[in-house]
């Protein structure tokens, strides 16, 4: 893209071991893996399995002595002396640094948090882009070029003039896998690249990969689940508690039950359906209604450019729903209406058969708990503890500590009360998300892609609490990417297109 192309370059590990500061137990031991020239592995392994960390460290946003303990070995090759560019860490004071700018010029990263990639400080996709060729210096004429031609294989050529705080989670993925292959590097390093992306922005995702491979560009792909790009991968490298559970091709450890306790999900929806698809209760009064609203970010545009058009929807107790669509369709934008965090241009948003119109957030989410898209948006105690008991004894009183142990426990993560929330992998953060919204227990749940992020194990807590939700009379609306969860745990599911809902 920026001339001849990326360097073929080799990136080998042998991590004989890798301690946090204050921990004792390793995250990682004797873990070597390869990443070769127009060669696509996956690392595999469910939450805590030490994939993240390992993405990481080859990609240098960790270190040792920064961040750690390092015993082993990191060797960048690009096809000279073989000695050249190896980093032998020993775990002493004297060990070798890594230079983060320098690696970073062989080395591209997108972590499993997507924001995490992007700067923050640029008001548009194409400047958000533009951010590393600007600090390398790059010609302005080179430098539109490239953006141009990135934002085409990315399929973000249409939303150069946005602001990345305004795209869907999908959006935001994309645009920061354009930010990691701007300069061309001769190793990417994916960590959940398809995680919050449609069918159409997966398959661009898949096709830019493809297309890095036939370049020579070395691609390393950290996932929890077997999907349709893991089973592309030439090599699986599967993780369990730091170490190597197994390794091979991805034929050979598909067969038997050499993944089975691993964590990583096999196929389409995990776990058992909450509720049969006959018994979902029609008599009951709505728990939710939209009655006729529309939205638009900018209230003086045109009706026709509205993101929501004269929705019509309701949810009865019990009942589980199921909201699918493209990226940048405005199901995240919906919920954000259901407790008024967003207010309709026109028409009603009623809770329990009362219209939310002026009454203030904090009231209807008492009524209506809503699952962030992004954990961190609602995570920001000190502990998980402390996370799912914030304001719960105004509801509950005394018997607020009885209520955030049990949704704790119900989302597995008793036994992690002291534990800072944002110490927790990608999964617990989503899980303890999920169980200050369960804590309340609300009449109405509003899930925004729960399943993004969850291990195995994930997804049979999150479907355990479905159930139980709806069990007890919850009504549940579930916005996700994920058809096989939405057609095996929904009553019903509605597609989000154009501005409107319509059942599928």
């Amino acid at each position: 893209m920026n001339g001849d192309g990326a360097a073929r370059i080799t990136l080998r590990a042998a991590i004989g071991s890798f301690i946090f500061h204050g921990e004792s137990t390793p995250a990682l031991s004797c873990v070597e893996i390869e990443a070769a020239p127009g060669r696509l592995t996956a690392v595999l392994g469910g939450s805590g399995s030490g994939k993240s960390t390992l993405g990481r460290l080859l990609a240098a946003w960790l270190a040792g002595g920064r961040d750690g303990v390092l015993r082993g070995t990191l060797h960048l090759d690009a096809g000279g002396d073989p000695e050249d560019g190896s980093l032998v860490f020993s775990g002493t004071d004297d060990d070798p640094r890594i230079d983060p700018a320098a690696w970073a010029d062989h080395v591209g990263y997108v972590p499993q948090d997507a924001l995490a990639m992007l700067s923050g400080v640029r008001g548009t996709v194409e400047e958000e882009l533009a951010f590393g060729l600007e600090n390398r210096g790059a010609e302005r004429a080179e430098m539109v070029r490239i953006v141009a031609e990135t934002a085409r294989r990315t399929g973000l050529t249409g939303l150069l003039e946005r602001d990345p705080a305004t795209l869907s989670g999908g959006e935001l993925r994309r645009l920061a896998v354009g930010c990691a292959i701007i300069d061309d590097p001769g190793v990417l390093i994916l960590d959940e690249p398809l995680a919050s992306l449609d069918a159409a922005g997966a398959r661009t995702v898949m096709e830019l990969i493809s297309d890095l491979l036939d370049r020579g560009v070395a691609v390393v792909v950290l996932s929890q689940q077997v999907d349709q790009l893991t089973r592309l991968a030439s090599h699986w490298l599967v993780l369990k508690d730091g170490g190597v559970m197994a390794a091979g091709r991805p034929g050979q450890l598909l067969g038997g039950d050499l993944l089975a306790g691993s964590g990583v999900v096999v196929g389409g929806a995990q776990g058992p359906r909450p509720v049969p698809a006959t018994s979902a209760p029609t008599a009951a009064a709505p728990a939710l209604e939209l009655d006729g609203v529309s939205f638009g970010f900018e209230s003086s545009g045109p009706r026709s450019s509205r993101l929501l058009q004269n929705v019509d929807f309701s949810v009865v107790p019990g009942e589980v729903v199921a909201v699918t669509g493209p990226n940048g369709a405005g199901k995240s934008t919906l919920l954000r209406l259901f407790n008024g965090l967003l207010r309709p241009l026109d028409g009603e948003v009623r809770v329990g058969g009362v219209g939310i119109a002026g009454v203030p957030t904090g009231i209807v989410a008492e009524r209506l708990g809503l699952l962030f898209q992004h954990p961190h948006d609602q995570l920001f105690e000190r502990t998980a503890q402390r996370e799912v008991l914030f304001g719960l004894d105004r509801l509950f009183g005394v018997d607020a500590p009885m209520k955030a142990a049990a949704a704790l426990a119900s989302v597995g993560l008793d036994g992690a009360e002291d534990v800072h929330p944002h110490e927790l992998p990608g999964s617990g953060q989503r899980l303890l998300a999920l169980a200050t919204v369960l804590a309340r227990e609300p009449a109405v749940l509003a899930l925004d892609e729960p399943t993004v992020a969850l291990d195995a194990h994930g997804f049979e807590r999150l479907t355990a609490a479905v159930s139980a939700a709806a069990g007890r009379g919850a009504a549940v609306v579930i916005v996700t990417h994920d058809l096989a969860f939405a057609q095996a745990h929904a009553h019903r599911t509605m597609e989000l297109k154009d501005g409107v809902l319509v059942g599928c």
